[in-house]
């Protein structure tokens, strides 16, 4: 198994080394010559690796059981947020390998935590490898090899359901690489209409593409020091905040709508639930900052950025929310709890569990007043869905435990309470911000370099739903061949 699991690092490394192609071409387009081998390094070696083990070995039997694929997955992540460090690092831009790691970690994962007091100050080149990890985290690196290299079928939905998010996975088709393409498609048009549209709005070309890259991939990471805000153009917010909900739906919906199966997106409890969620959290906090902000219309398109952000986790910002009415804050630090749907790019403990925990909630009160009757719950419509209930319970509290650990560890390295809180929802749920010091107008240099590998752990279990990192951490896992 061990060499199933180097095999397929080598060709995933090899395809975060041909997507430093875009910013090294941007380097020597801009004439940024210095960082021009912190790219063109880490590419030639993720090529050679992956060469190697493709010329040599690619012809080896592969096989996956349910914990060696969630071992490689973990396995994997640790390794590509590490070798994605490297042209952070080698440019020059980072006061060490620890606040490097930190940012990769930090972009693969889309939340969107930076070290970084001042973006504008790096190349636009760096500043857009920054922005594409968030894109090669979003829907999964590994999704993204099953759907190019043929060789990972076998064994691949094991690979996919590992590092895909939410408690239902499902294939799209009767092929896993098939469904991979297809989600891979849906991105891409996505990615390419944000793009052109921002471009189109009055952003350059670069800045365009990898404010594209940070939403649908709902990271965070900008070229200006003031986000979003930083550009000054309501047409660009409004976009951004449209394209952070359609990153936030489950992408399965997408292709139902082109297979023109609208019936089941309009029956999809998750979808509603959302929706109702950010229309209440927007009709909330608008008319809680209405007199303080003005115009009704500045308001809305503030609220309405500002809850889309938080909800998809992106962590975006035009405003600083730590600057608004309790009300309005107690809105947002809500939504730090609920993340966004499940097989999307957000983060968080999910739309469909609070669903799902609500609906046993309903059943329960139900069972005590009407004791002899038989209650069933229903997910998009279709009942006998009981099932998902202590998966999704057991789920919310090992997230609760992992958000409660990450606390009593921004609180031992002297955080106060609250900031060690928020903090911990805000790496877990891969938000970024968070309140106190760490707010939406600070960031992460400051803290301690022993916090910072801790909230990287807190990232990368955040991004792959605990269990993954669970297991391959724990002793009972082992990469030896089965007996």
């Amino acid at each position: 198994m061990a060499f199933s699991f180097l095999r397929i690092l080598t060709y995933v490394l090899g395809l975060v080394g041909t997507a430093l192609l875009l910013p090294l071409g941007v380097a020597l387009w801009k004439d940024e010559s210095a960082v021009v081998p912190a790219f063109l390094a880490p590419m030639l070696v993720g090529w050679g690796v992956a060469a190697t083990f493709w010329i040599f070995a690619h012809r080896r039997p592969r096989v996956f059981d349910v914990q060696h694929a969630f071992g490689t997955v973990g396995g994997i992540w640790i390794a590509i947020c590490l070798f994605g460090a490297l042209p952070l690092y080698f440019s020059g831009y980072f006061a060490s390998f620890t606040d490097a790691a930190f940012e990769s970690v930090s972009g693969f994962t889309t939340t969107g935590a930076s070290v970084l007091a001042a973006v504008e100050d790096l190349p636009q080149s760096v500043n857009l490898w920054r922005c594409e990890t968030h894109w090669l985290g979003g829907l999964g690196v590994i999704a993204l090899a099953v759907a190019l290299i043929p060789l990972l079928g076998v064994g691949g939905f094991r690979l996919i359901k590992a590092e895909t998010t939410g408690p239902d996975k499902a294939k799209l088709t009767s092929l896993i690489a098939n469904t991979a393409k297809t989600l891979w498609f849906i991105y891409i048009a996505l990615t390419a209409a944000q793009a052109l549209l921002l471009w189109n709005a009055g952003m350059c070309a670069v800045d365009a593409l990898a404010h594209a890259f940070s939403t649908m991939g709902t990271g965070g990471f900008s070229t200006r020091n003031a986000s979003v805000g930083g550009f000054g153009l309501p047409a660009v917010e409004w976009i951004c905040t449209a394209f952070m909900l359609l990153a936030t739906v489950n992408f399965t919906l997408y292709y139902r709508l082109l297979t023109g199966r609208f019936g089941d997106v309009a029956r999809d409890s998750e979808l509603r639930t959302l929706v109702a969620i950010v229309l209440c959290a927007v009709a909330c906090v608008t008319a809680v900052e209405f007199r303080s902000w003005g115009t009704f219309g500045g308001t809305l398109r503030t609220s309405a950025f500002q809850v889309a952000s938080i909800v998809s986790t992106t962590g975006f910002m035009t405003a600083d929310y730590l600057m608004w009415r309790p009300a309005a804050q107690v809105v947002i630090l809500m939504l730090f709890f609920v993340g966004g749907s499940s097989g999307s790019t957000a983060g968080g403990i999910k739309v469909i569990r609070w669903t799902i925990l609500a609906k046993q909630l309903r059943n329960e009160v139900r069972r005590i007043l009407h004791p002899h009757e038989v209650f069933t719950l229903s997910i998009n419509g279709c009942p006998g869905r009981g099932a998902f209930v202590p998966v999704v319970a057991s789920f919310v509290f090992v997230y609760m435990l992992l958000v409660l650990v990450t606390t009593l560890a921004g609180a031992f390295a002297g955080l106060d309470a609250f900031t060690a809180l928020t903090g911990a929802l805000s790496m877990a749920g891969n938000v970024g911000p968070a309140f106190g010091s760490l707010g939406p107008t600070s960031n992460y240099g400051a803290i301690a370099t022993p916090l910072k590998w801790f909230y990287m752990f807190a990232m990368l279990a955040g991004r792959l739903e605990i269990y993954t990192l669970l297991i391959l951490v724990g002793r009972a896992f082992s990469f030896r061949r089965r007996t």
